[in-house]
């Protein structure tokens, strides 16, 4: 595995993928992560690397993304150990820059705007995430020039907003979306589950258990799916709901029938968790 630290020594790397001689053809696949990697995202490259081509693993924490009083400085760096999982699953170019390799001018004056779904959900709670997210994946597309990314679905409002940019902006990638990865009491796997404590951990299931018992009432329609949900929330004094709400599979307002997606997030104790769950509402 070649760990790439710089943009120069990121396209040789990338120039030696299309070498007459590689073993493999040139089709390149990028994971974005911002480290403190995990089983969700072992399983992620696992899905790429079982493709043809090439994968591009990158590793940077994106402060674009982070608002005032959010967690940037507490987020977890663990480069070594993030490095062994990339080389344990198939990674071939680990890309791990420095806030100036990716904003070499400083924050960038020209942005990528997300448009209306960037502002609602996760965007009405954190203003300018998204901005900083979408910029972000922009400027690794430009560095990278994958044929394909993958991305977890458990923020599933990303994976709406960079499908919309690859489209709008004709950037030519194919964008995977991969299930959530969970662990067996149901928690979707997060680097920011290392922030809760025992009993806030325990608590912290109940955000899955609130997305499966809305999708058993999803027969009965979109308030039956609300209020099995909120019923499971509410029963968990030590998580605060911020949005519990459902949409069509692009975030629009979800009718009575049809294909839809249900979507929570929740401050437990000092830690932000978000989920989500497809539901098909009957009526």
């Amino acid at each position: 595995m070649i760990v790439a630290e710089t943009r120069a020594v990121l396209r040789d790397a990338l120039g030696a993928v299309g070498r007459a001689d590689a073993p493999m053809d040139d089709a390149v696949t990028l994971v974005p992560t911002m480290g403190a990697l995990h089983d969700g995202h072992a399983r992620l490259f696992d899905e790429a690397a079982a493709g043809p081509g090439r994968l591009v693993a990158s590793i940077f924490v994106n402060p674009l993304q982070f608002g005032p009083g959010e967690d940037l400085a507490r987020y977890p760096r663990t480069l070594e150990s993030d490095l062994e999982l990339c080389r344990e699953h198939g990674v071939d170019v680990a890309f791990a820059p420095s806030f100036t390799e990716v904003y070499p001018g400083g924050e960038p004056l020209v942005t990528v705007e997300p448009g209306p779904v960037g502002s609602i959900l996760e965007g009405a709670s954190r203003p300018g995430h998204y901005r900083g997210v979408l910029t972000v994946v922009a400027k690794l597309f430009g560095l990278v020039r994958p044929d394909a990314a993958i991305f977890g679905q458990k923020d599933y409002q990303q994976l709406v907003l960079i499908r919309r940019m690859v489209d709008d902006l004709c950037m030519d990638i194919d964008i995977v979306g991969a299930e959530t990865v969970r662990e067996p009491d149901g928690l979707a796997i997060s680097s920011r589950n290392r922030f809760l404590r025992h009993q806030e951990r325990q608590a912290a299931t109940s955000l899955s258990r609130a997305l499966y018992a809305g999708r058993a009432a999803q027969a009965d329609g979109p308030d039956a799916v609300l209020t099995a949900a909120d019923k499971e929330l509410a029963a968990e004094l030590a998580v605060q709901v911020d949005y519990l709400q459902v949409r069509t599979p692009d975030l629009a307002e979800a009718g009575r029938a049809g294909s839809a997606r249900l979507l929570v997030a929740a401050q437990v104790g000092a830690t932000r968790l978000i989920d989500n769950i497809a539901v098909e509402l009957l009526r």
